[in-house]
């Protein structure tokens, strides 16, 4: 099954994710330098089964822009972004880094996509908040290709 608008497994893209969303915790979590969080991914996970260049593209592009990204997810959010909890925060993050930067990834694969890792990863009940923050958000940054 290839992912709309490229060449690229749909499944790996998904596990790419999930490695990004752990990834994005450790680095949440340690402060170390995002070069070193890959790296260490790169070698105690089963990356070959990922889509590494997208697994990296959501790592970088999330730490280049974590100021604009929290900046957009602020108004959608009843709590200041540290006091989102960290599953919740790496989710939210990668996926208004998708909707703001990755115009060929549809929204609702974005958010479909932060709801699932959220359900595997976070608290009980985290992916829906997730889900309602970023619905909100999609609306924002995707307005047309929501209302289409």
């Amino acid at each position: 099954m290839a992912a709309q608008g490229s060449g690229i497994d749909a499944s790996a893209r998904s596990r790419a994710r999930r490695r990004a969303l752990q990834a994005l915790y450790a680095w949440q979590i340690s402060g170390s330098h995002m070069n070193a969080v890959i790296e260490q991914f790169r070698h105690e996970q089963d990356m070959e089964v990922a889509d590494l260049e997208y697994f990296e593209d959501l790592l970088h592009g999330v730490e280049a822009n974590v100021e604009q990204l929290d900046a957009s997810l602020r108004p959608h959010l009843d709590r200041e972004v540290a006091q989102v909890d960290p599953i919740e925060r790496a989710a939210l993050r990668l996926a208004a880094y998708e909707l703001a930067h990755r115009p060929d990834v549809p929204y609702r694969v974005v958010i479909n996509e932060a709801i699932e890792v959220t359900k595997r990863f976070g608290a009980d009940h985290g992916h829906s908040y997730v889900n309602g923050v970023l619905d909100k958000l999609a609306a924002q940054l995707r307005a047309v290709e929501k209302r289409g």
